[in-house]
């Protein structure tokens, strides 16, 4: 699958002729809604969790040095949460640009401290040629340490998205671990 999905997202017609419907966010989206939104609310999805295993060519690194940022896999049990925005159709069109590095539109269920309700979540599947995969957090994080691009820092979306979480009271061992073990490189020696 090619890497900007603006066109493929534009075909999603699941929600088509819905005044509003709720956006799930995991990564970036928690802390950053640069887009006009209805309401805001804590959320969880199941069967979903959420990993640094997906490049950011256009954000957080560049074609030729991508960044890492965080996707979904699929994982039984799983409990993923994050941040639902409840949004009217015409913000598609900033989201779409905004996760076309590899991210698709899909509709999933998404629940609430009062119930669950469809909504759509953007996922960067392993088909996507930006996707990097598994590797250690340790790994990760000394990627994420070299990697910048457009957006800033790729440490800096680590570090705002670990923030987040803990004011959501939520723990994420991935993002945590990653975080602990960038902290560790910054405090090294370098040689």
């Amino acid at each position: 699958m090619t890497a900007n999905t603006i066109a493929i997202n534009q075909l999603m017609d699941k929600f088509d002729g819905h005044h509003s419907v709720w956006l799930f966010g995991y990564g970036s989206l928690i802390y950053k809604a640069d887009f006009p939104y209805l309401q805001r609310r804590p959320a969880s999805i199941a069967g979903w969790t959420r990993r640094f295993w997906q490049g950011s060519h256009d954000h957080r690194g560049t074609p030729e040095a991508p960044g890492r940022v965080v996707t979904l896999i699929e994982e039984a049990g799983a409990i993923c949460h994050g941040m639902a925005y409840l949004i009217t159709p015409e913000v598609f069109t900033h989201l779409d640009h905004r996760e076309k590095n590899g991210y698709l539109r899909l509709a999933i269920p998404i629940t609430f401290e009062d119930g669950e309700v469809e909504g759509l979540v953007y996922i960067a599947t392993p088909d996507n040629i930006a996707f990097l995969g598994a590797a250690s957090e340790q790994d990760i994080a000394a990627h994420i340490a070299r990697s910048a691009g457009p957006s800033g820092p790729n440490s800096d979306y680590l570090n705002h998205l670990a923030s987040a979480l803990r004011e959501l009271g939520r723990h994420d061992q991935h993002v945590f671990d990653i975080e602990r073990h960038l902290a560790a490189l910054r405090a090294a020696p370098s040689e």
